[in-house]
């Protein structure tokens, strides 16, 4: 299995795929015929990416390098553990130009191994989800152009729902008291992973419950009676046995949910063409539902971006082709996001216009996205990541004091955010 875009959602608590297959890598001396300016002579630049398991994506990103007529861009599609790769090839000068990144990462900024890219957003910054366009952001400047969207949603069974006379959750008592009733012998109510929810879920509780992981003044977001309160619900859910758990599948294949196994499924919008071929309009998708009278629904955003190298011997040049490409070509944009696999565009304007995404389901999930989407904050690191995971992990399965948990994440969390925050 290769790896696909929805990788990218990997620091959102959701699961990586990995085992990448080895690709070629290649180049391009083609020229834009239908730029104004003309001339051949310009810098060779090479253009990174990570592996993609969607068919058609290489081939795509060589066509747009092809097009650009002010520099050779040669692409290199890298498999294997491309963010390592990236991590260790901006120490040098031998690395990319211009290159894709889950991130850019609060190291790489003040590391000062990318650059500042605000001044590309002149006029187009509004543009931009907020949610996705934020953890791209630091200092005030944002060092890295997002490309594409992705997101996950709940999917529900319609038929289920009505035959059980449920409606759609709109909280998460709702969601958990729906489980409960939609599940029988033959059909689990929920399933949030194999794992009961911790690996997918990530943050996305809290801000169901009006709060975050970081808050904007680089402060712990959880350190609040009301995360206790919403994440000791998940207990009740797997000690309800409405948990769909062992399936075979994880929460990313939507086959839990289209085989009837259970009734509501956590999982990404890359799945909902599979789910639109097999069930038809028998199905609808919903943010994550609110919790508490603070509450408000969550949908988590993550999106790759494209950065530059600040060891690039041609910055400029770089800096322009990144701008060309994912701010100015938005005919590339639209086809890199939705002609390879399913995903929403980066800029507001094309996810509303796109002819995919207008209608049913899709055009629900734009609308979650933009208007309650977030995304993992830039000083979120892998040691708050793991802690509050863990954390939630023992609450969800093994019933633990959800105050006593989150209290020693809180400590974990402002110890990290204290130390990351002092290199700035």
């Amino acid at each position: 299995m290769t790896i696909s875009r929805r990788r990218l959602l990997a620091t959102s608590g959701s699961l990586a795929l990995t085992g990448a297959l080895a690709a070629a890598c290649g180049s391009n001396t083609g020229r834009d015929k239908d730029s104004s300016s003309g001339g051949s002579g310009g810098p060779t630049l090479q253009q990174w990416y990570h592996q993609y398991g969607e068919a058609g994506t290489e081939q795509a990103v060589r066509r747009y390098a092809a097009a650009y007529h002010r520099a050779d861009v040669k692409i290199q599609w890298r498999p294997g553990n491309y963010d390592q790769q990236t991590a260790a090839a901006l120490l040098t000068s031998s690395g990319p130009d211009v290159f894709e990144v889950n991130g850019p990462t609060l190291d790489q900024i003040q590391g000062g191994q990318v650059i500042d890219l605000t001044a590309l957003f002149d006029g187009v910054k509004d543009d931009f989800n907020p949610a996705v366009l934020a953890p791209k952001t630091h200092d005030g400047k944002i060092w890295g152009i997002p490309q594409t969207i992705d997101t996950q949603l709940l999917y529900y069974r319609k038929s289920l729902l009505k035959d059980a006379n449920v409606r759609p959750p709109r909280t998460l008592d709702e969601l958990v008291d729906a489980a409960k009733e939609l599940t029988d012998k033959k059909v689990k109510g929920l399933f949030l992973g194999n794992d009961g929810g911790a690996g997918v879920l990530g943050g996305t509780p809290l801000y169901s419950a009006g709060l975050s992981l970081v808050t904007d003044e680089g402060r712990t977001g959880f350190d609040d009676p009301a995360a206790a309160r919403t994440l000791g619900k998940f207990h009740r859910l797997y000690a309800d046995k409405s948990l769909l758990l062992g399936a075979p599948a994880d929460w990313s294949d939507p086959s839990a949910f289209i085989q009837g196994l259970t009734a509501m499924q956590w999982s990404g919008l890359w799945a909902l063409p599979a789910v639109k071929k097999a069930l038809g309009d028998d199905f609808g998708v919903l943010p994550f539902p609110a919790d508490g009278a603070a509450g408000k629904p969550s949908v988590p955003v993550g999106a790759y971006s494209s950065a530059v190298s600040a060891r690039s011997k041609h910055r400029a040049e770089a800096k322009a082709f990144a701008k060309w490409l994912w701010i100015d070509r938005t005919a590339y944009q639209e086809d890199f996001a939705l002609a390879y696999g399913f995903h929403i565009p980066a800029r507001i304007s094309l996810a509303k216009k796109a002819a995919k995404l207008r209608d049913g389901a899709a055009a629900d999930a734009v609308r979650y996205a933009t208007e309650s989407g977030w995304a993992q904050p830039l000083l979120w690191t892998t040691a708050c990541q793991t802690a509050y995971q863990d954390a939630l992990n023992r609450i969800i399965k093994d019933g633990a004091n959800p105050e006593t948990e989150l209290k020693a994440v809180v400590r974990k969390t402002n110890s990290e955010l204290q130390r990351v925050q002092k290199k700035s």
